[in-house]
C-alpha cells in the first residue's frame, strides 16, 4: 500500500508544526549524532533533518531515530535509492531540494512522507496537484527570501511551506511572519565548530532560543 501525497503532507505538516525551527544538519562524524540530538531536542526543537551530503549521514539517522522525543528526517534526498537507504536508516520523513516523478512515486511507495522542494509558482503548483500542499520553500534567500514567499502565497493560500536555504537566526523572524509559513529549516542551531567541540550545552542554549523565535514575531 502506497502513501498518498495527502497523508505524506498531513505528516509533514505535523512534524513541521512541533517547532518553528527545523535544523538542518551536516553531520561529519557519526559519535556527534546521538548528543547533538539529544541537545536539540533538550532545547525544544524535536524535528531534525540530516542532509545525506556526508558518507556517515545513514548512520547518524541510525543513532538518531533511537533518541527519545525526536523526529528524524532525511534530507537531499534526490534518487529512489536515496529513499530506499534513508527507510531503511530508520528516517520518519524525507526533505528534498526539489521534485521528480521519480522521486515522489518512490517517497509513496516506500511510505516516507515527503517535504518536496519549489522554488516557483510553477513548481508548487505542479505539486499541489499532485496532491502535496506542505512543501519546502528552496533556496529560501538566493530565490527572493520572504517577499517573494509572501508573494507566491498570495495566489497559493492552500500551501504550506518551510523555507530552507541561507537563512539565519537574524532572518528567520521575517519568514515566520508569514500567513503560508509554519517553519524555517537553518544551520545556525548547530555550527559546525561547536559540534566538533562538543559544545552540546552550547548547542542547547541555541535550540531554546530558536525554539522561542515564533514567541518574538
Amino acid at each position: 500500500m502506497t502513501l498518498s501525497p495527502m497523508h505524506a503532507s498531513r505528516r509533514t505538516r505535523e512534524i513541521c508544526g512541533l517547532a518553528p525551527i527545523v535544523p538542518v544538519l551536516v553531520i561529519h562524524d557519526a559519535r556527534h549524532a546521538r548528543p547533538l540530538a539529544e541537545a536539540l531536542i533538550a532545547g525544544g526543537l524535536p524535528a531534525l533533518e540530516v542532509t545525506l551530503r556526508t558518507p556517515v549521514a545513514l548512520d547518524a539517522i541510525r543513532e538518531m531515530a533511537e533518541v527519545p522525543g525526536g523526529h528524524v528526517g532525511a534530507g537531499t534526498l534526490i534518487t529512489p535509492e536515496d529513499v530506499r537507504a534513508a527507510k531503511e536508516a530508520g528516517a520518519g520523513f524525507g526533505v528534498s531540494p526539489g521534485a521528480t516523478d521519480a522521486l515522489l512515486g518512490a517517497c509513496e511507495a516506500e511510505n516516507l512522507p515527503l517535504l518536496p522542494g519549489a522554488a516557483t509558482a510553477t513548481e508548487a503548483m505542479n505539486l499541489l496537484a499532485r496532491g502535496y500542499d506542505m512543501l519546502k520553500f528552496f533556496p529560501a534567500e538566493a530565490s527572493g527570501g520572504a517577499p517573494a514567499l509572501k508573494a507566491i502565497g498570495a495566489p497559493l493560500p492552500q500551501i504550506t511551506f518551510c523555507p530552507t536555504g541561507g537563512i539565519s537566526a537574524e532572518t528567520a523572524a521575517s519568514y515566520l511572519r508569514l500567513d503560508n509559513v509554519l517553519c524555517v529549516g537553518g544551520s545556525w542551531v548547530a555550527p559546525q565548530a561547536l559540534v566538533e567541540d562538543g559544545r552540546w550545552d552550547e548547542i542547547e542554549a541555541l535550540a531554546r532560543a530558536a525554539a522561542n523565535l515564533d514567541h518574538q514575531t
